[in-house]
């Protein structure tokens, strides 16, 4: 039978509602309704604190049962059958539930499951409570908590509604076998009693063990934990060891994260080492309406002792006066200003390389530390943008802080019309900057680029498109005579120049099907012609030069019309470029090949050497893919003068991968080494001779994945130099409540300084608990 309201009914029905939220303040999974009559009131409100999401007391409450019997002399009110009692979202389930309006004694029994918001759900054979529901005893208790967390106990202790006592308590969150629920789990915590504190949302645990496959392998006289409903919760995070490093010997980090409110933390860190100095540093992020926040910095007294060493040059770093007082600040922001304009910034200080190589600051190992400030808009078909940028060295040995720019200011601006009724698309950029180095040339541009682009078709299939562009400078340069163009004119110069290029090119797609349709076949001649004045390398007319000091001549820039990175450099003169691309495709294979030359009439001045451009007759470019099944694919790329079969340049990539391995390898050649070409002044003679040194690696790696466990190992070696730059492994084992992950890595390399180190990282994850490293 269903319940019906009469006399005394109110009060039954708010005691049981509360019993409800007592119990299910800190629990929570959907109840199922049964399709029965029901009934509705409003309670009293008892003020229960919880510690978990609150719902208004006002709200009408529910109970629903199929039979309701009340006991006016005893004074007792007893549902059985079925019995639900929910407000809001807050349900309380059992088969009986009954109330002594007397002792105020209110008990469930019988499959009791009570239920919250979070998804946490808590089920007992018999729960009684008195009074307000703050006090109250349970029996035989097993929690499901989010996370898929599981908390088992012989019985639990209600305390004043924040307070849950359980003894012989037993914590998981691997899953339970369906086949033999009695088996251990892969891992839990035994301990001999815990509390489930709600208030502050953490479950702390006395005499505990931890199991792993049911043996104890550890044990530990207090552990506490975050509760797994807890989203963010302030507390000590896993410590971390590192038995030996080079600069810091045996060094201990001690995390502790701090919830200041919803929409902002800070996470502190202490580094207490044997080698030098203690470091203390912190994290702060905040995440506004219109933007985002996050500053990340530290603080040190470092003790070590920097010696000095000889570069590849063969010049001598002295030691470096780093010691005491050092820091570091990495700060990014990004704000909306409205729904066109944003403004931004990143920042990156560190008061020294050393003491970012002694403190494993995330960064070192970079040739510099980057930093911009900027505002920018959008716009339909159009982007502007304002910066300022500053750079910090890091590679003392070849990079020099003196040397380096700042860019203040520096403004972009592009612009791409829709089609004119020529059929034509018109556009517009400029890259304009202020460059000061403290040595170094300093100079200022100004650059407009005009550029209009019309794609036509012949009645012959023919794709061609035809292309119009101006580009104008202006420079005001002083200090020309040093760094990075080392001029021989020590005077401010003003220069400029104005570079019309008219360019067309035409593509010639032949298309054929073959084995029976199932195949296609692309065979596609390219012809490009280039026309601009041959304005050489600019050094005759004292023109400086910031974007355009690399060059590279592949097939990525066969048909490019300037092959120069920048515009400070066009790439000027009567040339034509042709290739040919051809594409087969069938049955889930896959070659495509382009093979490409190009014919310029003038040879620019004072070209880079192995450039593939200096004769009149180019390099051969070419690229290949070829894919014989979804496994495997191989690309190789490479260029080769015609004159001597030279190989100039040449790289290649390959991977092979299955559903439980993968392999993949590399392999580049370069008979340059082009980073070492700007540091000196080439011009007073050759570069020097590790310009010179060939550039010949080969690189690879393999991985599998079977089961819960994985592997990984790679290596590269330098086949000029014939030693290896780096190799490690990687071994790890996860499921869907633990991981183990052992990590190894050697690397050979010197940079500023540092010699060749080996690393070593174990990790162990803990669902719901946290991951502790040894490095």
């Amino acid at each position: 039978m269903s319940g019906h309201v009469r006399r005394t009914s109110n009060e039954s029905g708010r005691q049981a509602l509360w019993l409800g939220l007592g119990i299910g303040a800190a629990w929570g999974v959907p109840a199922f309704f049964a399709d029965k009559a029901h009934a509705q009131f409003v309670p009293t409100p008892l003020h229960v604190n919880t510690g978990s999401t609150k719902s208004s007391s006002h709200e009408p409450a529910t109970f629903q049962a199929d039979h309701v019997s009340y006991d006016d002399h005893a004074g007792v009110v007893t549902w059985t059958g079925n019995v639900q009692v929910w407000q809001a979202d807050h349900i309380l389930r059992a088969d009986k539930i009954t109330y002594d309006r007397n002792t105020g004694l209110i008990a469930a029994s019988g499959n009791v499951a009570s239920t919250q918001p979070d998804g946490s759900v808590l089920f007992s054979h018999y729960a009684e409570l008195t009074g307000d529901m703050r006090d109250g005893i349970m029996t035989q208790v097993h929690a499901l908590l989010p996370e898929n967390a599981k908390l088992a106990a012989n019985g639990m202790r209600r305390t004043g509604g924040k307070l849950n006592d359980m003894s012989r308590a037993v914590y998981t969150a691997c899953e339970i076998c369906k086949k033999n629920p009695a088996r251990a789990p892969f891992w839990q915590l035994r301990s001999y009693d815990a509390t489930q504190d709600l208030q502050h949302q953490r479950i702390d645990f006395r005499d505990v063990y931890m199991d792993i496959l049911g043996v104890p392998v550890m044990y530990l006289p207090f552990f506490s934990i975050t509760d797994p409903s807890a989203k963010r919760h302030s507390g000590f995070l896993m410590a971390g060891i590192t038995p030996h490093d080079r600069y810091l010997g045996t060094y201990f980090t001690i995390p502790y994260y701090w919830v200041i409110d919803d929409q902002s933390d800070i996470t502190l860190q202490a580094l207490i080492a044997t080698k030098t100095g203690p470091q203390l540093s912190a994290q702060y992020r905040n995440r506004f309406n219109f933007g985002q926040l996050s500053i990340l910095g530290g603080i040190a007294y470092d003790t070590n002792s920097h010696h000095g060493y000889t570069n590849d040059f063969g010049d001598s770093v002295g030691s470096q006066n780093d010691k005491g007082i050092q820091g570091y600040v990495f700060a990014k922001g990004m704000f909306s200003i409205n729904r066109t304009w944003r403004a931004g910034f990143n920042v990156r200080l560190a008061s020294s390389a050393n003491y970012m190589r002694d403190y494993r600051i995330q960064g070192y190992g970079s040739d510099t530390l980057n930093s911009d400030a900027f505002i920018e808009g959008f716009g339909t078909g159009a982007y502007s943008r304002l910066d300022g940028q500053f750079y910090q060295g890091l590679n003392q040995g070849v990079i020099r802080n003196s040397d380096l720019p700042f860019v203040l200011p520096h403004y972009q601006y592009s612009f791409l019309s829709q089609p004119d009724i020529l059929g034509g698309r018109f556009s517009v950029d400029t890259q304009d900057f202020n460059v000061y180095r403290s040595t170094g040339a300093r100079d200022q541009r100004g650059e407009v680029q005009l550029n209009w682009n019309r794609p036509f078709r012949s009645s012959w299939g023919q794709k061609f498109l035809f292309t119009a562009r101006l580009d104008s400078m202006i420079y005001r340069g002083t200090h020309l005579y040093q760094q990075p163009n080392y001029y021989r004119y020590a005077k401010t110069a003003t220069e400029g120049q104005v570079v019309p290029t008219l360019a067309i090119k035409m593509n010639w797609p032949f298309l054929r099907t073959f084995d029976k349709g199932r195949g296609t076949q692309i065979l596609e001649p390219i012809v490009q012609g280039i026309w601009a004045p041959n304005m050489g390398d600019g050094a005759d007319r004292n023109m400086p030069n910031e974007d355009s000091l690399s060059y590279e001549f592949t097939d990525s820039t066969l048909f490019a019309l300037n092959r120069f990175q920048g515009t400070d450099r066009i790439d000027g003169g009567l040339r034509a470029n042709v290739g040919i691309h051809g594409n087969w495709t069938w049955n889930g294979h896959v070659v495509d090949v382009l093979v490409g030359e190009s014919f310029q009439e003038h040879i620019q001045k004072d070209r880079i050497p192995y450039s593939g451009l200096n004769h009149h007759l180019s390099d051969v470019v070419g690229r290949a893919r070829i894919e014989p099944t979804q496994y495997f694919s191989v690309t190789g790329r490479a260029r080769v003068d015609p004159k001597t079969g030279r190989v100039n340049f040449g790289d290649a990539l390959f991977s092979l991968h299955g559903p439980h391995f993968g392999i993949n390898g590399g392999y580049l050649y370069e008979p340059v080494t082009p980073y070492y070409y700007y540091v000196n002044d080439y011009r007073q003679g050759n570069p020097p001779s590790v310009y010179y040194q060939r550039t010949s690696e080969i690189s690879g790696g393999v991985s599998t994945t079977w089961a819960n466990w994985h592997t990984s190992g790679f290596a590269r070696r330098s086949l000029s130099r014939k030693e290896f730059v780096s190799l490690g492994g990687d071994v790890g084992y996860q499921n869907d409540c633990l991981g183990l992950d052992v990590m190894y890595i050697k690397q050979y390399t010197r940079i500023g300084g540092q010699s060749r180190h080996s690393t070593v990282l174990f990790t162990l994850s803990l669902k719901t608990i946290g991951a502790f490293g040894i490095k």
